[in-house]
């Protein structure tokens, strides 16, 4: 399986130090150009982590065909948004509620950083959500409580 990903999930699975469970569940991920400088700008949150991880992650397949226009989203999502149309990616993986929507209505199956770390749970990969939330909580990251609460219920930690 073939899974593109966005900046603020892949920033969110480092901050946990668990983006190696994108390469135990998907065949293959990629970015576009415009995500992978989103994340490894200078200074920028787990950015050298990032930089590392997405060593030769990176697509070069020409998008712009794939665009849309949606000036609500940013740059790095709408090209990965166009990159699984491009590629004819399995999923995105992506956290914004507005870019997942428009993913959706595009015909695209979406997961994010806590789908993946709950499905990770599920098959045993990690014991326990509960730290990486807490990480997340101190980070930048914004998730809402709800969402939180329901992915913990899921995995039975609530």
């Amino acid at each position: 399986m073939v899974a593109v990903a966005d900046s603020s999930s892949l920033i969110a699975l480092s901050i946990c130090n668990h983006l190696n469970l994108l390469d135990m569940f998907f065949d293959k991920i990629i970015v576009p150009e415009a995500v992978y400088n989103e994340l490894t700008f200078n200074n920028k949150p787990e950015s050298e982590r990032l930089k590392n991880y997405l060593l030769n992650k990176v697509s070069k397949k020409d998008i712009n065909k794939y665009l849309i226009n949606d000036t609500r989203l940013g740059k790095g999502e709408l090209e990965a948004i166009a990159l699984c149309k491009a590629v004819n990616a399995d999923f995105l993986i992506i956290d914004d509620r507005l870019a997942r929507k428009t993913a959706v209505i595009n015909n695209i199956k979406i997961t994010g950083s806590l789908g993946i770390l709950l499905f990770a749970k599920k098959k045993g990969y990690i014991k326990t959500l509960s730290p990486c939330i807490e990480n997340l909580k101190r980070s930048n990251i914004r998730i809402s409580e709800n969402l939180i609460q329901r992915v913990l219920q899921e995995a039975n930690e609530n």
